[in-house]
């Protein structure tokens, strides 16, 4: 990895750039196929998924029989593990439920606050070269909690037509109403304008490559919510001498894993340890399946050396990661006062693998900077909150006057009517 030290803080933007292409260069093919889809509908989802994932589907839906036989394909030892993930997720989600908020603001006037759940919601679950059955696990469980009605999975297909077992299993576990295969663009365009086999959505969910971000973003101009920006991978992690050099290396590398477009960053006030990292990273690349997509990520990526703890967490505010591990000597101090981070992970014993399947937080996280204003999924992201108001007669009469003054001022006469007559009958 490449060291840079003591960076000036006027360099830092540049410096902590992500590896992700402009908007320009994606926009482009997102809106074609948009186009395609909303006027075409399954015609164009199936010449798309031939352009992109070159298969040929005689039906984009998932059968019953093929989820069973998917049950089956999957192992008893992995089953329990999945479900061991699903429990801890269910868990911290549930804990997320709320009461109703109620409150009489004045005398007659009672106003209150109820959640209710989003009806129809998208999954997005990427395929590809690491088919991602623990996102189902994150975006099912809590969907299923706010008691969504419709609950619609795309995942693209492999060469054979066919979703891996463990998101169909995954799937079946959590709930998920229809599983389609369907992947990238035209996924995420036929869950915003709905087609013969894809049923239209009011919110999708899900990560995906910087394709579906940005369709994910172009869906919103269509009247679809969106969780948030959810694009490549990353993970920052702040470490100093008491740290343990192979443990760090082994989260950086389990991001880099992730593609080539992942970015990992190491800031450490130790230039020793910020070495022997290094070392270790490479030793460890060596052994791993996913090398080559490990050696971009790792090429993209760096270690900042700075010289206090101040200046890191004034450079991990100005990055805001998805994901940020500590390990120090003092990770109270950062704890306390990072301010963007889409999920924490503090100690020599936490990485950041045990949010990715089974802690219970959610990996489904901003990136690209989103952390400084968007939460990661959570409860609340599938649900509503409605308010409510209820007035009585002695309520007009004490509130009335003050809304027919404001109306006036604001030169709106019918909503002053509103109120008088209501006031000149009583």
């Amino acid at each position: 990895m490449r060291l840079i030290e003591n960076p000036k803080r006027e360099d830092w933007l540049e410096l902590l750039k992500r590896p992700t292409q402009s908007l320009e260069a994606i926009e482009a093919t997102v809106n074609e196929v948009f186009a395609e889809v909303s006027s075409n509908g399954d015609k164009a989802i199936a010449k798309y998924t031939s352009k992109f994932d070159a298969v040929l589907l005689e039906s984009n839906s998932v059968s019953v029989a093929e989820i069973e036989m998917a049950s089956k394909a999957v192992s008893k030892e992995l089953k329990e593990a999945i479900q061991l993930a699903k429990l801890n997720i269910e868990k911290f989600h549930f804990a997320q439920k709320t009461n109703k908020v109620y409150v009489q603001t004045m005398e007659g006037v009672e106003c209150w606050q109820e959640k209710r759940p989003i009806q129809k919601v998208g999954l997005y679950i990427p395929g590809g070269t690491a088919p991602l059955f623990s996102t189902v696990l994150m975006l099912a469980v809590p969907a299923q909690i706010a008691g969504c009605k419709d609950i619609v999975l795309c995942s693209p297909p492999n060469k054979k037509g066919e979703i891996a077992n463990e998101i169909l299993y995954a799937a079946e576990l959590c709930g998920v109403t229809k599983i389609i295969k369907v992947g990238g663009i035209q996924a995420i365009a036929g869950l915003t304008f709905g087609t013969e086999s894809i049923p239209q959505v009011y919110k999708i969910f899900g990560p995906g490559n910087q394709f579906v971000t940005v369709a994910k973003q172009i869906a919103t101009k269509y009247g679809v919510a969106i969780d948030m920006p959810a694009g490549p991978s990353e993970l920052l992690i702040m470490a100093d001498e008491s740290a343990n050099a192979a443990y760090v290396a082994s989260d950086l590398l389990s991001q880099a894993e992730h593609g080539s477009d992942s970015q990992v960053i190491l800031v450490t006030t130790s230039k020793s340890f910020a070495e022997a990292v290094s070392l270790e990273v490479k030793n460890q690349l060596e052994a791993l399946p996913r090398k080559e997509l490990a050696k971009n990520a790792i090429a993209n990526s760096k270690s900042i050396l700075v010289s206090n703890f101040e200046t890191a967490l004034e450079l991990i505010d100005t990055y805001g990661p998805e994901h940020f591990i500590v390990a120090t000597e003092n990770d109270d101090y950062f704890v306390e006062n990072i301010g963007n981070a889409g999920s924490v992970f503090i100690g020599n014993y936490t990485p950041e693998s045990a949010g990715d399947y089974a802690s219970g937080t959610n990996h489904t996280l901003p990136t690209n900077g989103f952390s400084k204003a968007y939460s990661g999924v959570n409860l609340d992201s599938f649900q509503k909150s409605m308010t409510f108001q209820k007035i009585s007669k002695q309520g007009i009469q004490n509130i009335g006057n003050a809304i027919e003054l404001m109306a006036e001022a604001e030169g709106l006469q019918a909503h002053k009517n509103a109120v008088t007559l209501r006031l000149k009958d009583l």
